[in-house]
């Protein structure tokens, strides 16, 4: 889940973008001033308006990276590693989870984090809201694998289990994880079938 590091030979745009990635992923964008931006990446102001065109476009851009990263690169495939079939792949989030609040680096959902902090309207709220759910499309798709009815509905639960793991592991819970999934098991077997699926068990 980590950014690779600043480089003085990389262009500009991608200093700046390193830089922003590790210093909004650990404190927070509303935590993080331009000027800490600059001095990390080693680059003037210009570089920065003549690559973005605010802070904002700037934060929106590390929320397209914390995509490609950590949802992708990290979440994504380690669910794929610890399973096969898609109802464990389901459980398997908070397996990846568990590994990932006990890590002392463990800095929450920079989505969530920004979904918060930021203004309802803002184009920062928007952008997080929707990689937030693009998560909740993977879900979506293993309980589909999963024969589950209503599978969209079925994410939007699982999420919210998901979400409230990663707020109780930042309120000092490091079992989080272990907790949501003993109610994620319970979710997952009373959550109705489609008829297909109770056909072949049958």
């Amino acid at each position: 889940m980590v950014n690779k590091s600043t480089s003085n030979a990389a262009k500009p745009r991608e200093r700046l973008l390193d830089a922003a990635y590790e210093l909004f992923a650990t404190n927070g964008v509303s935590q993080v001033g331009i000027d800490t931006i600059l001095a990390k990446a080693r680059c003037a102001k210009a570089s920065l308006y003549g690559n973005f065109n605010s802070k904002v476009d700037l934060a929106i851009a590390f929320l397209d990276r914390r995509e490609i990263v950590w949802t992708r690169g990290w979440l994504e495939t380690e669910i794929k590693k610890r399973a096969s079939k898609p109802e464990d792949r389901l459980l398997a989030i908070f397996d990846v989870f568990d590994g990932w609040f006990r890590k002392r680096s463990f800095e929450g959902c920079s989505f969530i984090n920004v979904l918060l902090e930021s203004n309802v309207e803002s184009p920062m709220h928007r952008a997080a809201a929707i990689h937030l759910s693009k998560i909740r499309a993977i879900v979506q798709a293993l309980a589909q694998d999963s024969k589950l009815r209503d599978p969209e509905q079925f994410a939007q639960v699982w999420h919210m289990l998901m979400k409230g793991s990663i707020i109780a592991a930042c309120e000092g819970n490091r079992n989080a994880a272990r907790d949501a999934k003993r109610a994620a098991r319970l979710v997952l077997d009373g959550w109705p079938q489609t008829r297909s699926a109770n056909q072949r068990k049958a």
